[in-house]
């Protein structure tokens, strides 16, 4: 009798889930650890052939799925942005960290991404967000921790309350 097992899910993978399933497009996680984060989704993104793009201001949007794959005169974050923007296809975006201040062009464009059409799939994340970045784009942001029972307070959006 030979029994047969389920592997064992990929580390990140419940993150993964939980940011493709949040009901807007632009994500803050919380509470967790960055650059752990990072190298689960460069491992899914490998074993997925998923979409998933790093941005640093240092080098540019880079594809995880791909070693050394840079998406040139992606360093500025409005350029960027505007690229993610303009993006037909599935993806998902991890910035980090965030330049502050932020520039009046590049808050309209994060409200812009977290209003995003119903049915396309592309998540705006912010990784390691300053507190006052997350309280100034609280309205459209979807905030996520490391555990599935963080408590997140009420908030309108369209005229809803959304917890």
């Amino acid at each position: 009798m030979t029994s047969l097992m389920a592997p064992a899910p990929l580390a990140g993978s419940d993150i993964y889930e939980r940011i493709l399933t949040a009901p807007g497009g632009l994500v803050v996680l919380e509470h967790v650890d960055s650059d752990a984060v990072i190298e689960q989704f460069r491992a899914l993104a490998r074993l997925n052939g998923q979409s998933v793009y790093l941005w640093r201001q240092e080098t540019g949007m880079e594809n995880l799925r791909e070693a050394h794959a840079v998406i040139p005169g992606s360093q500025r974050l409005g350029n960027a942005l505007r690229y993610i923007q303009q993006s037909i296809h599935f993806g998902i975006y991890l910035l980090a960290p965030f330049p502050l201040p932020l520039v009046p062009t590049d808050s309209a464009l994060l409200r812009q991404l977290a209003r995003a059409p119903a049915g396309h799939v592309r998540r705006v994340v912010l990784l390691d967000a300053p507190d006052l970045l997350v309280s100034s784009i609280d309205d459209v942001a979807v905030r996520l921790g490391s555990t599935a029972n963080t408590i997140q307070r009420p908030r309108l959006r369209d005229g809803r309350w959304l917890l």
